[in-house]
This record gives C-alpha cells, sequence and structure tokens, in this order.
C-alpha cells in the first residue's frame, strides 16, 4: 500500500513539468496554419488557447533568461528597448516561418522564439 502512495505522490509532483513540455516548432506552426484556415471559426478551437500559452510561457522564460543574463554580467540573447510593443501574431508567425526548415525542425517554440527576437533586437 505504501508503494502505491508513494507513486501516485510523484506521479501527481512530475504533473506540473508533464504538463509544461515544450511544443515542436513544426507542430506550433502546423496547428498556427490549420487555425488560419479556419477563419472566424478558429475563435471556437481549443488550439487557439494552447497556441496562446504555448507563446506566453515562452515569452515569459525567455525573458526571465534575459534577466538573469543580465544580472550575472552574461551576453543576453536579444535586448529589447525598454519601450518595445508586443508583436502580433502575424509577424510573430511570418519571422518564425523565416527559419530555415531544416533548422526549425530541431528547435521547440521558445528556441524558435529566441531567434526571432535576437533578429529583431540584436544586443550592441
Amino acid at each position: 500500500m505504501r508503494r502505491t502512495a508513494l507513486v501516485a505522490a510523484l506521479t501527481i509532483a512530475a504533473l506540473p513539468a508533464l504538463a509544461q513540455a515544450a511544443m515542436p516548432l513544426p507542430t506550433f506552426l502546423d496547428k498556427a496554419d490549420a487555425l488560419q484556415k479556419k477563419g472566424m471559426m478558429a475563435m471556437f478551437s481549443g488550439d487557439l488557447k494552447l497556441l496562446q500559452n504555448e507563446v506566453q510561457g515562452a515569452t515569459e522564460a525567455l525573458r526571465k533568461e534575459r534577466l538573469a543574463a543580465k544580472a550575472a554580467g552574461r551576453p543576453q540573447a536579444y535586448c529589447p528597448p525598454a519601450d518595445s510593443g508586443r508583436m502580433k501574431a502575424n509577424e510573430l508567425l511570418a519571422a518564425l516561418k523565416q527559419i530555415p526548415p531544416a533548422q526549425r525542425a530541431r528547435m521547440d517554440v521558445k528556441d524558435g522564439m529566441r531567434v526571432v527576437l535576437a533578429r529583431r533586437y540584436p544586443c550592441r
């Protein structure tokens, strides 16, 4: 009985890590293309929230990485200006699609966004 309780506790403890598994960039772009084809009906798709959450999580993780690197005196992957606004969804998708397919195949969404942000906001 104790072993079962331990396994259950470990499984529950691992759920947050499993829930935050990184989405491969090609999968993300395929889902985004499928949503665009749905037009206004995309608003009713569960994939819309999934993709929004993926971008939001990647954005926050990249921000934390950048600030930690800055605080530690290490080079930052990108250097946004203080007044940088939000990138529109279509701009982000277009920028992600500019990454060569062979390179995209080995990336998750966060890696792709890091490339996009480094191109858009290079550090001088």
